[in-house]
């Protein structure tokens, strides 16, 4: 019941975050900040999936989508990073975040539900994390992988 409540309010939480953000003009500062350390739209490509990974391990991928996403976004759409792209980014590295051991959150759901430990649920999901990390670090650096398909879908309304 717990679960829902938090599930209820986090777009509204997500929102006060944002209006505080722009109040404030963070995006700005992020991405002024972002100019000024991470010169490369590769080195901050990796930044963003090592910090999407971290951030998928302790958040779910809804809540995170909510207030991670205002943020990024005007980063990325600064290195030139189009936003399809950048949301098969978001979706896939949260993924990998809700399915790392120790912090994952689906390892603890799947443990509880086949009645196994957590450690044999982590043993046996390693093997399709690294398949899994290699399709993200595939996604992140080959960008046609996510966008070859919008030519063909804006032509047929």
């Amino acid at each position: 019941m717990a679960g829902i409540a938090v599930a209820a309010t986090a777009p509204f939480g997500a929102d006060v975050l944002e209006r505080l953000a722009s109040r404030h003009d963070v995006t700005a500062l992020l991405i002024e900040w972002s100019r000024l350390y991470v010169r490369d739209k590769y080195v901050f490509l990796l930044a963003l999936n090592l910090f999407l990974l971290a951030v998928g391990c302790v958040m779910d991928i809804f809540s995170a989508t909510f207030v991670v996403v205002p943020l990024i976004a005007p980063i990325a759409a600064a290195f030139g990073i189009h936003p399809v792209h950048l949301g098969v980014i978001f979706i896939a590295n949260l993924e990998l975040g809700y399915l790392t051991p120790p912090v994952g959150l689906n390892l603890f759901l799947s443990s509880y539900r086949f009645k196994r430990p957590l450690l044999e649920v982590c043993r046996a999901s390693l093997p399709l994390l690294l398949i899994l990390a290699i399709g993200v670090l595939l996604i992140t650096y080959l960008p046609w992988l996510t966008t070859a398909l919008l030519p063909l879908v804006a032509q047929h309304p």
